[in-house]
């Protein structure tokens, strides 16, 4: 009877047993809904739920605006649930406002953010910039007038549980009012969560210019001096993620605007990626170049390209006198292949090969973790996040090219 049972069955059937004759059914286990086009067929719990920027009137005016220096909820929600879905699309006439603008998600009444990043580089795009990409958890829509226009559809769908409350935020940090805003927050309510549901977390981080070990303007930095130059121990690699706890790594956005390139080698990558974990002092993962860990090969030949788990959703030019130049951005998501850890993470990635480049890095972790977490650096003032002009960006790597 117990191997057809198994310990759920018998403790079940032990529960009925005990249970006097007409007291009420015990309440139903935790949500724990499978997911994915595999599962769709199989029976899930709970209710599905939204919050939105609607126009409570009925009328076709379905935005919210933000004024400069406000802060806005968008969903502040009870009980036990996921967030499944979060779409919103802005509309504002300042220059670089999805730097200016800060998400941020508080699970359970917890004091300290689990999200906090600019609006445009969490969905996927850094350097204030819009582009038409997908991925299976994040993607924008754009293209014709509203590319021009820097507007785009963003959407997420990474799971986002809690037990007991979600509050989610934005905050236009920026100077000029936000003309629209407009938002679905998409999310299941559930009478208990999991009790192994670990909750979501994304942080920006951004080093700009990256610490070089070489200066490249220097007579002698030629690209075979370079590719001698060792880095073991991974000390001045950029910091894509450090957290303490236990969980795992869900991936990443790099942007890199390419300032500082080795003379006549335009390439912007050789860095490899390091990840330590649980407090390993050399890496516990060691990769062979920027663009493999991206999931690419040869200097991202392609340019832009969108795939489920990996791509660049901003690329610049590939060939020519100004290959690599200016502002890319590329993604990474652990979603088949989680990197876990028990006690600690450090994401990192060399700045090129043994970090020679002085490079403008930003980029945003995500990844899942018990809590509580460790509270996030102060984030940037909004001046300091913005993004080079093109003008700067293309002087600067003429610089040394």
């Amino acid at each position: 009877m117990s191997g057809l049972l198994g310990w759920g069955g018998l403790a079940l059937g032990a529960a009925a047993a005990q249970r006097p004759r007409g007291a009420p059914a015990p309440p139903p286990p935790p949500a724990d809904n499978p997911s994915g086009l595999g599962q769709l067929h199989r029976a899930r719990t709970g209710k599905r739920r939204r919050v939105s920027s609607f126009h409570r009137g009925g009328k076709n005016a379905d935005a919210i605006p933000i004024e400069a220096g406000q802060l806005v909820t968008l969903a502040d929600l009870k009980g036990a649930g996921c967030v499944r879905h979060v779409w919103m699309t802005i509309s504002s006439a300042e220059p670089d406002y999805l730097r200016r603008l800060v998400l941020r998600a508080h699970w359970d009444g917890e004091t300290n953010p689990s999200i906090e990043s600019p609006v445009g580089d969490f969905f996927g795009v850094g350097h204030a910039r819009v582009s038409n990409y997908w991925s299976l958890p994040l993607n924008m829509v754009t293209g014709g007038n509203a590319e021009r226009n820097n507007q785009a559809a963003m959407n997420c769908f990474f799971p986002m549980p809690f037990s007991t409350a979600a509050r989610l935020t934005v905050e236009n940090q920026g100077e000029k009012a936000v003309s629209a805003l407009y938002y679905y927050v998409d999310y299941e309510s559930y009478d208990r969560a999991p009790a192994d549901a670990l909750r979501f977390h994304a942080q920006w981080r951004r080093e700009k210019p990256t610490k070089a070990s070489l200066d490249l303007a220097a007579p002698g930095a030629t690209f075979a001096k370079i590719n001698d130059l060792a880095n073991l121990d991974g000390v001045g690699n950029y910091v894509i993620l450090d957290a303490v706890g236990r969980g795992h790594y869900a991936g990443c956005t790099l942007s890199i605007d390419h300032i500082n390139p080795i003379p006549n080698f335009g390439w912007f990558g050789e860095g490899d990626d390091m990840i330590f974990i649980d407090g390993d002092k050399t890496p516990t993962l060691s990769g062979t170049g920027t663009e493999d860990y991206f999931c690419a090969a040869w200097g991202f030949p392609g340019g832009q390209n969108s795939m489920p788990y990996h791509g660049v959703s901003l690329a610049g030019a590939t060939e020519g006198p100004a290959a690599y130049s200016g502002k890319w951005s590329m993604y990474r998501f652990h979603v088949e292949d989680p990197v876990m850890f028990e006690k600690s993470i450090r994401v990192t990635i060399e700045a090129g090969h043994a970090n020679v480049h002085a490079n403008d890095y930003s980029s945003v972790g995500y990844w899942y973790q018990a809590e509580p977490h460790r509270a996030f650096p102060p984030l940037a003032p909004a001046a300091e996040r913005l993004p080079l002009s093109a003008s700067d960006s293309m002087r600067l790597f003429w610089r040394t090219r």
